[in-house]
C-alpha cells in the first residue's frame, strides 16, 4: 500500500510536473518570438523609412531608383548581414534585390499582392534555421516597391531551448527532492497503519487488550480511537460469548443434576417395588411418589418448551387492557391461594392498555404470582396492583414472606437456580419460572426488577417502557 501509494503520487506529480514546466516553456517561446516580432517589424520600418527617403530623393535627382536599388539597399544588407538577418526588395511583383545568403524561390516565387493596402504580412517558418518573415508594401507613389525583412531566430530558439532545458534539469531535482520527502511523509502517515495492522494480528491472535495510542485530534487521531473503541466492543463481545458459554455449560450441569434426582428416585421406588415384598399402603405411596416426580419432570419439560419456543417463535401483539389480564389470571390463581390459605387480592385503580401477547404476559404474571404464593405463610397476603410512574406502566407483585439475600437477587433469573432448593422441590418446582418470566419480559421490551429484604418478603416489578392508552375504571 505504501510503495503504490508512493509511485502513484511520485507520478502525478511528475505529470504535474512537466506539465507545468511545458507550460511554462510555451509562454517563454510565445513571449520571445513576440519580441522578436516587434523587433523585426520595427526595424522593417526604420529601413522601408530610409529607402522610401532615398528613392525620391533619387527620383528627384531623375534617375530610376530600380537601376539604383543595390547601391541603394547594400548599407543596410551589411547591417543586417551582422545580425544574421536579411532583406530583399520587390518591384511591380518582381524581386529585384535579395540579400546574397537568401534563396527567395524556396519560399516564394512572387511577392506577396497587398494591393493599396498599408498593411504589413508577419509570418514564420520553423525550418533550419528558423525565420520570421515581415512583408510590407511602400506608400503611394511607391507602392510598386515592396520590402521584405526576413529575422533569424536561431538565437530565439537556442535561447528558448536552454531555458527549456535548465527547467527541466529545475525540474528532475526538484522530483527527486520531491520523493525524498514524500517518502518520510508517507512513512510517518503510515506508521498508525502499521500500528493498526500489528494490533488487528494480537486481537485475531486473541489479545483483546491491545489499544493504539491516540495523538493529537486530526483524521489518524479519529481512526486510532474509532479502533479502539471497536477493540473494546470485541472484547466486551467476546467476554460476553464467554460468559454465556459458562451459563450455558451451567445450564446443562443443572439440567443433568436436576433430571439425575428424580429418575433415580423414580428408578428406585420401582426396583423396590418390582423386588420387594409390599404392603398395598406402601405400593400406593411409591406410586404417588413416582407420580409427582413424573409430574415435575412433565412440568419441566413444559417450561424448557415454553422457553425454546420464546427464542424460535415469532409473537404477535395486540392491545388489550391490564383489567382483563388480572381478570383472566385471578380465575386461574385463586384456587392455589384457597388451598393455602393466602389472601391474593388485585388492585387497579386505574385501567391501562398495553400492546403485548396476552398469553405470555398471562404466563408471566401467574409465575411471579404463583412464587409469591410459594414463599408466603399460610394466612399471608399477596397484592398484585398496577399504576403509572413517569411515562411507564408499572404491574407489581408484592408479597410478605421469607425474602432473599442480596447475593440471591441477582441469581434468580438463572434457569435452575433455586433460592431454597428443598423448599422448591417440595413444591414441585423447576427453577425455569423466572427465566422464562425473563425472556417473555425481554421480548416486550418491559424491565423484570425485584427487592426483598430476608424474613420481609419480595417486590417484583414488571416496567413497561411506554404507557398505553387509560381509561376510567372502578375497582371491584
Amino acid at each position: 500500500m505504501k510503495k503504490r501509494t508512493f509511485f502513484t503520487m511520485l507520478f502525478l506529480f511528475l505529470v504535474f510536473l512537466n506539465s507545468m514546466i511545458l507550460i511554462a516553456s510555451i509562454v517563454i517561446l510565445n513571449d520571445k518570438l513576440s519580441n522578436s516580432r516587434e523587433q523585426c517589424m520595427s526595424e522593417h520600418y526604420v529601413i522601408a523609412s530610409s529607402l522610401i527617403q532615398d528613392i525620391q530623393a533619387l527620383e528627384q535627382r531623375g534617375d530610376h531608383a530600380e537601376e539604383n536599388i543595390e547601391y541603394l539597399i547594400r548599407p543596410y544588407s551589411r547591417y543586417l548581414q551582422g545580425k544574421g538577418d536579411g532583406i530583399a526588395i520587390a518591384f511591380s511583383g518582381n524581386w529585384i534585390y535579395e540579400s546574397p545568403e537568401l534563396n527567395l524561390k524556396e519560399h516564394m516565387v512572387f511577392p506577396p499582392d497587398t494591393g493599396s493596402r498599408q498593411e504589413r504580412l508577419v509570418y514564420m517558418e520553423s525550418g533550419t534555421p528558423p525565420v520570421l518573415y515581415v512583408y510590407g508594401s511602400f506608400p503611394a507613389p511607391l507602392q510598386d516597391y515592396g520590402l521584405l525583412y526576413i529575422g533569424n531566430l536561431t538565437d530565439v530558439v537556442s535561447s528558448w531551448r536552454h531555458t527549456k532545458n535548465i527547467l527541466f534539469l529545475m525540474g528532475t531535482v526538484m522530483l527527486f527532492v520531491m520523493a525524498f520527502f514524500l517518502f518520510q511523509f508517507l512513512t510517518v502517515i503510515f506508521r498508525p497503519l502499521r500500528q493498526i495492522s500489528s494490533a488487528s494480528t494480537k486481537i485475531a491472535e486473541g489479545d483483546y487488550g491491545s489499544r493504539l495510542p491516540v495523538r493529537g485530534k486530526d483524521e489518524i487521531a479519529s481512526v486510532a480511537s474509532n479502533f479502539n473503541l471497536m477493540a473494546e466492543k470485541v472484547e466486551t463481545q467476546i467476554q460476553h460469548l464467554q460468559d454465556t458459554a459458562e451459563q450455558k455449560q451451567q445450564f446443562i450441569d443443572n439440567f443433568s443434576h436436576e433430571l439425575r434426582i428424580p429418575l433415580t428416585a423414580i428408578y428406585g421406588y420401582a426396583e423396590y417395588i418390582q423386588k420387594a415384598p409390599v404392603s398395598e399402603k406402601e405400593r400406593y405411596e411409591c406410586t404417588q411418589f413416582i407420580m409427582s416426580e413424573c409430574s415435575r419432570l412433565q412440568n419441566m419439560a413444559y417450561q424448557l418448551l415454553d422457553m425454546a419456543l420464546l427464542r424460535n417463535e415469532a409473537i404477535t401483539y395486540q392491545d388489550f387492557s391490564v383489567a382483563a389480564l388480572f381478570e383472566q389470571s385471578e380465575k386461574i390463581m385463586h384456587v392455589q391461594a384457597k388451598e393455602k390459605y393466602i389472601n391474593l387480592s388485585y388492585h387497579i385503580p386505574q385501567n391501562f392498555l398495553i400492546t403485548g401477547n396476552r398469553e405470555y404476559l398471562l404466563i408471566l404474571l401467574n409465575n411471579l404470582i404463583d412464587n409469591a404464593l410459594k414463599a408466603s405463610q399460610p394466612e399471608g397476603k399477596v397484592y398484585v396492583s398496577v399504576y403509572k410512574e413517569g411515562q411507564s406502566v408499572v404491574i407489581e407483585v408484592k408479597d410478605h414472606g421469607i425474602g432473599m439475600e442480596p447475593d440471591q437477587i441477582s441469581h434468580i433469573k438463572e434457569a435452575f437456580y433455586r433460592v431454597d432448593k428443598s423448599r422448591s422441590r417440595t413444591a414441585g418446582g423447576t427453577g425455569l419460572g423466572l427465566a422464562v418470566c425473563e425472556r417473555i419480559a425481554q421480548l416486550h421490551h418491559a424491565k423484570l426488577t425485584f427487592a426483598s429484604e430476608r424474613g420481609k418478603g419480595t417486590v417484583v416489578r414488571l416496567i413497561f417502557p411506554q404507557a398505553g392508552k387509560t381509561k376510567s375504571f372502578t375497582s371491584p
